[in-house]
């Protein structure tokens, strides 16, 4: 149940829980220090600090439910960080590193994203309390963020340039913000079966994803954020074809 406006100023004057808006400030810090790195052309370093922002923007909501310190402020001051950390940074640097030479065309494209970020956190702000928590509505800012990073760092990695770069970027911008407002379900991991017993397998698997994450953490990050955002879409549409192939079948 949503306070009042009185019972807000009330919550607020008694002060802030500490812990938990240190850990969104430290997201927030990265953030706007991946908008300086992205000003400066460190286009590698804007992207890994894209991707320690979205780390500790995962722990501030576990942070605050852990030491019960959640709160309302909390909730919008994360929703401010995100929309710096993870709409205006990634945004800048893929206008800065690819999208310039476009001209017009390609800072609206950066624009079009920071605008349907900031619709994606709104939104998920009023359907908050009535969407269940295994589930986000559109693709989660921070995961679409990440994916920008990842898309930087390849490149880097595999040594990218030119058109194919700049055009890739273009598309991928556009098809990142359309997922953010869309109303494709995306698994929120936050499912407390999660973290219940699992089979000695699974512990075997999730020690060699690590291993080779950290041998080749450039491509590994593309493909796990790659197959997130993917995934998702193609489900819904496999289930849109069937329903529709039924409906066929029903009426024939």
């Amino acid at each position: 149940m949503r306070k009042s406006p009185q019972q807000r100023r009330e919550s607020l004057k008694k002060g802030v829980y500490i812990l938990p808006n240190l850990v969104t400030s430290g997201s927030l810090f990265a953030g706007f220090y991946g908008i300086v790195s992205s000003m400066n052309g460190r286009y590698d370093i804007a992207a890994w600090f894209i991707f320690i922002s979205a780390v500790l923007d995962a722990l501030d909501g576990k942070v605050a439910r852990m030491t019960n310190t959640t709160s309302q402020f909390g909730v919008e001051y994360d929703s401010l960080a995100d929309l710096v950390s993870f709409g205006v940074a990634p945004a800048i640097l893929m206008y800065s590193w690819a999208l310039q030479p476009f001209g017009k065309l390609g800072w609206l494209a950066a624009f079009l994203y920071v605008v349907c970020g900031a619709l994606r956190l709104a939104r998920f702000n009023v359907q908050v309390e009535t969407v269940g928590s295994k589930h986000f509505i559109g693709l989660p800012i921070p995961a679409a963020a990440s994916m920008v990073g990842a898309c930087v760092l390849l490149f880097y990695h595999l040594g990218g340039s030119g058109t194919i770069r700049m055009v890739s970027v273009l598309i991928l911008i556009y098809c990142l913000a359309v997922l953010m407002v869309s109303n494709v379900p995306y698994y929120s991991f936050k499912d407390p079966e999660l973290f219940k017993r699992r089979p000695f397998g699974m512990l075997v698997l999730a020690v060699v994803l690590i291993i080779v994450i950290v041998a080749q953490p450039e491509l590994m990050f593309f493909l796990i954020f790659l197959s997130y955002i993917m995934f998702s879409p193609v489900i819904a549409l496999v289930a849109y074809l069937r329903k529709r192939r039924q409906e066929k079948v029903s009426e024939a």
